[in-house]
């Protein structure tokens, strides 16, 4: 059973930043729990701030959006060091696709939480080839909370946590979706991976 990270049950009433990284396969519902976690502190009046690298353009051009439609509002942005100059006073910030940026995403976001800020990040924690997606793992090391989930095995119907990609492209960032993508259980991506 998932328990959602909670934040005020510190003594010390000033604020507290914190890391959550939210982590997984394509089509496991990454981005439906970022946007879950997000729209709970928008109702609890927080100041919130999303931001997604400007590459992504698979659904919108701006907002965040799920594989099930769900979607909020965001700034792309080009480079971590972006996120760090627009969050402003904001109480939470939220960043999706995170394995999209570069290794600076790192220092950005421990700058934040430091500052008292919740950060809650969203992404792929394996390439499609099996291999842990840097900045990823180190962003993983740093947080207080990790959420890992899983999808469906495409191919068996078991529970997936690997990202096949049905071209033979070698390119490590290629963006798709179901026509590029499947997500697979760990017998059924590497029986086909050979």
């Amino acid at each position: 059973m998932f328990i959602e990270p909670s934040i005020g049950r510190s003594r010390n009433p000033e604020r507290k930043g914190q890391i959550e990284v939210i982590c997984g396969s394509m089509f496991s519902g990454k981005t439906e729990e970022l946007i879950r976690r997000l729209n709970r502190a928008l109702i609890a009046k927080q100041k919130v701030e999303i931001f997604k690298p400007k590459v992504d353009t698979r659904y919108h051009d701006s907002d965040v959006v799920s594989h099930n439609e769900s979607s909020i509002r965001s700034t792309p942005v080009n480079f971590a060091d972006d996120i760090l100059l627009m969050s402003g006073d904001c109480d939470v910030i939220g960043i999706d696709e995170v394995q999209f940026f570069d290794e600076q995403i790192i220092s950005v976001v421990r700058k934040l939480a430091n500052s008292g800020k919740r950060i809650i990040l969203a992404g792929l924690d394996m390439d499609f080839e099996g291999n842990p997606f840097e900045p990823m793992p180190q962003l993983m090391a740093i947080a207080e909370y990790v959420t890992k989930v899983n999808a469906i095995c495409m191919k068996c119907g078991d529970l997936a946590a690997f990202s096949f990609r049905l071209s033979n492209t070698k390119t490590k960032v290629v963006l798709g979706e179901k026509e590029t993508y499947e997500a697979r259980c760990r017998k059924c991506f590497y029986e086909d991976k050979v």
